[in-house]
This record gives structure tokens, C-alpha cells and sequence, in this order.
């Protein structure tokens, strides 16, 4: 069964002769969120949440768990890119910004090293933790993190530094996306001179700060551009541009595609549709 990156999996079952005594079925997504229709998987999933069969949702698989209805009234959570998508598409979804979500039967993460946690939370729950740890320990997992740890590292980590002033900095601009702040204004809330922020981003990021600042915002375009349906000019607007020509031609200055041809590319993404009869599936099996 090939997926819409081109990875080709063997299953043993299609969804119209899987056996009707399952226990846990995970819906297991990639980013971005796949805008392919797959109504036949869906419908087989509404029919599996009437066996009460539980029912989870890896990375971007929540969204498919959410627009089938099956997440609503549940804590759910889904990667960190897609958060605000999934909260503004689905709001009777409770949905967390949390590593993972068990809520009753529902099995939400976000994704990456978050399956394991998640599956090693269920392993002891259902057969005690010394065996999760068992488990934890022969993959070399340090330790066993809950469901609220948060989704993202820290912020020290992810630029490589923990000088204060600095962290202080980025996170000045991490709040203020859509009314960028001026390197003067930064310096003054951070209390440091201008000269002195332009040395702190140079020496320890190589980079000056307005520069690190407008890829944040690109970064934080890119994200919307991939992972929502919000127009281009909103974005735009969103992300600190104040006309959709100043957007579009930076964004290709930095990215090599305008932001029109990013979201047509993410739209185009190879679609598999799913294999509905016996027959698609002896073809795999020559």
C-alpha cells in the first residue's frame, strides 16, 4: 500500500476484510495535513467507533479522526504545527498543545518520538509500568515521558544558547509575528543597547537580529501556508507584510516559490486512493 510520500507498506488487511474483533485502530498521518477526501475510510471508522473499538490518531492523523466526527467532545491533541488548524476547523474538538492525549478511547499525539510515549503510557496502563519501563529501556529511551510534557524543546535548545538576554530576545519576537517589532524597540524591552543585541544574535547565532526575525516570520508563513486554508493575503497580513507583493516577492527570496506556488505544491502532494476490494489487494500480493 503506497502512502503519499511514495513509501510503499505490505498490510495484511484492506478495511473490507479486516477482522471485526479489533481492539485499537491508529490512524497514522504525516505533514501536511492530507486534504485528500477518503470518504470510505471514513465511513469504515465511524462503523469500528460503534464496536467500541478505540480509536487513535498519529501526527496529522487526528485531522482524519476530527473531520470524521470522531473527536468531538474529546481531548485530542495532533504535531504543533497543525494545532491552530485543527482548533479553528474543529472547535467542538478540545484540543491540546499537549505530547499526548488518552481520553477514554481515544489515543491522540503528536507525532514523532510522541507515539512511543504515548504506547508505553498505554502498555502500563493495561500491564503495569514495570514492563512499559522494560520496554522504555531496551529502546535506550531515558525515560518515559507524560502526556503533558510539552511538544516543543525548549527554547535554549532550539537556538542553541541559553544567554539570557538573548532567549529574552527571540521570545520578543516569537510573541509579536504579526506587528513586527524594531531591533530598537527589542533592545529596549530586553534592556541592552542595539549595538549589543546585533552582537549577541552575531556571536552566538551568526546571524543579525532583523534578519532572524524575518525568517521567523517566513518560517510561521510557510506553516500556514501548508497546514490551513487561510488566504494568501491573510497570511501575508498575519505574518507582518503589508502588501502581498512585498510578501510574495520575499518569501520567494528566501523559499526559491512564491507563496502561491507553496500551497499549490502542497496541494498536488501524490494522492493514494484507498484500495476498496479483494482484487486491488491479490494485485499486491504478485
Amino acid at each position: 500500500m503506497p502512502s503519499n510520500t511514495g513509501v510503499v507498506t505490505v498490510s495484511d488487511y484492506l478495511t473490507c476484510d479486516a477482522p471485526n474483533d479489533l481492539d485499537a485502530i491508529f490512524v497514522c498521518g504525516a505533514s501536511p495535513v492530507s486534504k485528500n477526501e477518503n470518504q470510505t475510510l471514513e465511513n469504515w471508522l465511524k462503523k469500528q467507533a460503534k464496536r467500541n473499538v478505540g480509536l487513535g490518531g498519529v501526527c496529522t492523523g487526528s485531522h482524519l479522526l476530527a473531520k470524521a466526527g470522531l473527536l468531538d467532545g474529546y481531548r485530542a491533541t495532533i504535531h504543533w504545527w497543525s494545532i491552530a488548524n485543527l482548533r479553528d476547523e474543529f472547535p467542538q474538538t478540545i484540543v491540546s498543545n499537549h505530547l499526548f492525549e488518552v481520553d477514554r478511547d481515544r489515543y491522540t499525539c503528536s507525532g514523532g518520538t510522541a507515539a512511543m510515549d504515548m504506547m508505553l503510557f498505554l502498555i502500563g496502563k493495561q500491564h503495569g509500568m514495570s514492563l512499559a519501563s522494560s520496554i522504555s529501556e531496551q529502546f535506550v529511551c531515558e525515560r518515559i515521558r507524560t502526556h503533558d510534557d510539552p511538544q516543543r524543546i525548549p527554547l535554549q535548545a532550539r537556538i542553541g544558547t541559553g544567554q539570557p538576554k538573548l532567549v529574552e530576545a527571540v521570545q520578543l519576537m516569537e510573541a509579536n509575528i504579526q506587528e513586527p517589532l524594531s531591533s530598537d524597540d527589542i533592545a529596549y524591552h530586553v534592556g541592552v543597547s542595539r549595538r549589543h543585541l546585533e552582537r549577541l544574535f552575531k556571536s552566538n547565532l551568526d546571524i543579525v537580529p532583523s534578519r532572524y526575525y524575518l525568517e521567523l516570520r517566513l518560517q510561521h508563513a510557510k506553516q500556514l501556508l501548508t497546514q490551513t486554508d487561510k488566504a494568501i493575503n491573510d497570511i501575508g497580513n498575519e505574518c507582518g507584510f503589508s502588501t502581498a507583493p512585498h510578501f510574495s516577492t520575499t518569501y520567494k527570496s528566501f523559499f526559491g516559490v512564491t507563496p502561491r506556488e507553496e500551497r499549490k505544491k502542497t496541494h498536488n502532494k501524490v494522492s493514494i486512493p484507498l484500495q476498496s476490494d479483494r482484487k486491488k489487494r491479490q494485485l499486491w500480493k504478485k
